[in-house]
């Protein structure tokens, strides 16, 4: 099984650490899909990241079907959202914050990085600022006196919640300080110590 894509995607990095903390075998193949649009064309038209390419070669795209998968085949019923009703809606609710933040911080960027300068919209630049501190301000207000988000162990919501924050503040620097949501900035270091996510890291 292959994991294709930038690490530097939150849908990518989010993809790989479930992966690494589920204990699923996977290969990961770093392609851009914008530098190597020929190799990653070759192996999904779609030019999608992530991509998972099955052993049967089949492939899935987008993240959330690619972590469901996951979850589905981790060894030994390993998984990383909780049983309990309660908690398993927190988790869920966290994860839905978690990619809005990812997102919109993507829209963001390619706005004000990739696309033109003279083809910018100002009124879209500051309407997504406003969502990621907005989400960045409810994760906030959630995130409560123990280490994780949905129990004692780490789930998919502080994975998920940890990887958008670590792009959002990498990509745009100065939009989301950590003196504006320390309890979150907290959360992400503690995610980003583990080591899936070390093993993720990009620069």
């Amino acid at each position: 099984m292959k994991l294709v894509g930038m690490l530097d995607s939150p849908f990518v990095r989010r993809s790989f650490i479930t992966a690494r903390m589920l204990g699923i075998p996977f290969e990961h193949q770093s392609l851009s899909v914008f530098r190597n649009i020929p190799e990653f064309s070759a192996i999904n038209p779609l030019l999608k990241a992530p991509t998972l390419v099955l052993d049967d070669g089949e492939v899935m795209v987008d993240s959330s079907q690619i972590v469901a998968w996951f979850e589905r085949i981790a060894p030994g019923g390993q998984s990383l959202m909780p049983t309990d009703a309660d908690a398993c809606r927190r988790c869920l609710q966290l994860v839905g914050f978690g990619l809005a933040a990812a997102e919109k911080s993507v829209h963001r960027y390619y706005e004000t990085s990739v696309r033109p300068h003279d083809a910018r919209w100002p009124e879209w630049i500051e309407r997504s600022e406003a969502q990621i501190r907005n989400t960045y301000a409810l994760i906030e207000r959630h995130v409560g006196d123990t280490d994780w988000l949905c129990g004692a162990k780490p789930t998919q919501a502080d994975i998920t919640v940890a990887v958008a924050w670590r792009f959002t503040r990498f990509t745009l620097p100065g939009l989301a300080d950590d003196s504006d949501y320390p309890h979150l900035a907290a959360l992400a270091a503690r995610a980003e110590a583990l080591p899936a996510f070390i093993a993720a890291r990009f620069s």
